[in-house]
């Protein structure tokens, strides 16, 4: 079965920020569990480069757009690569091909009847490069979003009919009640749809960064419209040769966050049927991390470093916090000082001192070989069904949720340890007790290492190979399945001690 995950293409106005590892992290953990699943995988991620924001910001940095997107997008694609992402394929919508297929998909819309030329007034704001309804603004004619006041603008361009979609649109929503979570989410798009829709500028005419419009080369296309249908363009060139969208298309889950969802739950899905292309499968929507109550942001200035917290703890603990503290697809606060709770609690203490306890006492009661032991009871008990437990959480994309169902057996194998205390047993020389609670300390930490591989891959993979079974298979998470003879080797520390906390 095909998997197909997206995550939204992120502006390149300015550098990337936790917020954006955020969604890139929740999509990689999606990726690789699927891998484990056997399933073939595609995985894109990228930046939208075109409109008024990106040439506002080299305006006033004294750059062109294009050099100004050539640094900022190669600064994503940097932070991709820190953060561990697996990405198949990094989009730029300034590459040749996108922007080609984005003319064809355009020029399509035309000729379905779906564009006219038209006029428009509203109140803009120039860095969500987006008209706000009377319902979407602040206080004071503000946008809700980046809190600065907006005026009044009118233009004369090419419009989309998004209105002639009002009840294909409320159909879609009557029937899949799942295309869009979480479910409040869901409501809130549902609500938009059902205030009556308005059509939508397809073109802009003040601007020359952007797409030309194919049959009116003195507009371009609006960068909405353009970064839209990059989740299709990628796959027609991302393997030269190839048209992926025969085996990809539609998306099967496509992640944003929550500021960004009336244009992916609700123009994106229009676009598509006027294009005659299917609808992707689920949008899932996920909060703002918040430091003092404000969604971080650049412009606010209330921002954790990502590159400074990976260089200083490494990626695999930056995944987790974040995925820990706060509940995907909820707001969550996040700051230094939880995440150096976290880490020392949980990966030092919790993970890493039950790996390297572990395998230090086979290394001392056993000559270093995983004895040939039975799992007892009430451990077997706590893990059955665990694989499907996950898998069926993150088929749900309660990505928080399986982090948890992993993270209590974790913690109870430190419990099982305090329990059976198998020092106690070597004492007494009771050597069939302790052969059954080191096998079970040794392939319970198998199947934690397996199932955390997509969240914390670097330490799964160390933990793995001490324990001489580096197969990382979703079918291989089952207790009691790992054999019994082979030699461990010392882990070292997973989570070592670190001066310092992440800064902004």
């Amino acid at each position: 079965m095909a998997y197909y995950v997206t995550t939204p293409i992120y502006y390149v106005n300015a550098e990337p920020h936790l917020g954006h590892a955020y969604t890139t992290i929740a999509a990689d953990v999606l990726a690789r569990h699927m891998r484990q699943r056997g399933e073939e995988v595609f995985f894109l991620t990228g930046t939208d480069e075109h409109g008024e924001p990106v040439a506002q910001a080299a305006e006033r940095q004294g750059v062109s757009p294009r050099e100004l997107a050539d640094r900022n997008s190669e600064r994503f694609r940097e932070l991709a690569r820190a953060v561990g992402a697996t990405n198949d394929f990094f989009i730029r919508t300034t590459d040749a091909p996108h922007e080609h297929k984005v003319q064809e998909l355009v020029q399509r819309i035309y000729d379905n009847g779906y564009v006219y030329r038209g006029s428009y007034e509203g109140w803009y704001c120039p860095r969500c490069a987006d008209f706000k309804t009377a319902s979407e603004l602040a206080e004071g004619n503000r946008c809700p979003i980046h809190l600065v006041e907006l005026e009044r603008e009118r233009e004369e361009n090419w419009f989309f009919r998004l209105s002639a979609f009002q009840e294909p649109l409320e159909k879609l929503f009557r029937e899949r009640p799942d295309f869009v979570k979480p479910e409040a989410k869901y409501n809130e798009a549902r609500a938009f749809i059902e205030q009556g829709l308005q059509d939508l500028s397809l073109s802009r005419a003040r601007l020359t960064w952007g797409v030309p419009v194919p049959w009116d080369p003195t507009q371009v296309i609006y960068v909405w419209v353009d970064a839209l249908f990059n989740y299709y363009t990628a796959l027609t060139y991302a393997r030269p040769g190839e048209d992926l969208a025969r085996t990809f298309w539609p998306p099967t889950v496509h992640l944003i966050a929550k500021d960004i969802l009336k244009f992916h739950a609700v123009i994106w899905p229009a676009l598509l049927l006027a294009a005659g292309l299917e609808l992707p499968r689920r949008i899932f929507t996920h909060g703002y991390l918040l430091m003092d109550e404000h969604k971080m942001s650049k412009s606010l200035g209330n921002v954790i470093d990502p590159f400074q917290v990976i260089d200083t703890f490494g990626s695999d603990a930056l995944r987790f916090y974040l995925l820990r503290e706060v509940t995907f697809g909820q707001d969550g606060s996040i700051s230094p000082e939880g995440f150096e709770t976290r880490y020392t609690t949980e990966l030092a203490n919790e993970l890493g001192n039950l790996a390297s306890r572990t395998i230090a006492m086979v290394e001392r009661y056993r000559a270093g070989r995983v004895p040939a032991g039975s799992v007892e009871r009430g451990l077997t008990e706590s893990f059955a069904n665990l694989p499907e437990t996950v898998a069926r959480r993150l088929d749900d994309i309660d990505v928080s949720g399986a982090l948890d169902e992993i993270w209590r057996r974790v913690k109870l194998l430190n419990r099982y340890v305090q329990d059976r205390r198998p020092w106690e047993l070597a004492k007494q020389g009771n050597d069939g007790a302790l052969d059954d609670v080191l096998y079970g300390l040794v392939d319970g930490l198998r199947v934690v290492a397996i199932l955390a591989a997509p969240y914390l891959p670097d330490a799964s993979a160390r933990l793995l190979r001490a324990l001489a079974s580096e197969n990382d298979g979703l079918a291989e998470a089952k207790l009691g399945a790992g054999a019994a003879g082979r030699s461990v080797a010392s882990v070292g520390q997973l989570f070592p001690r670190v001066a310092g906390a992440p800064a902004g």
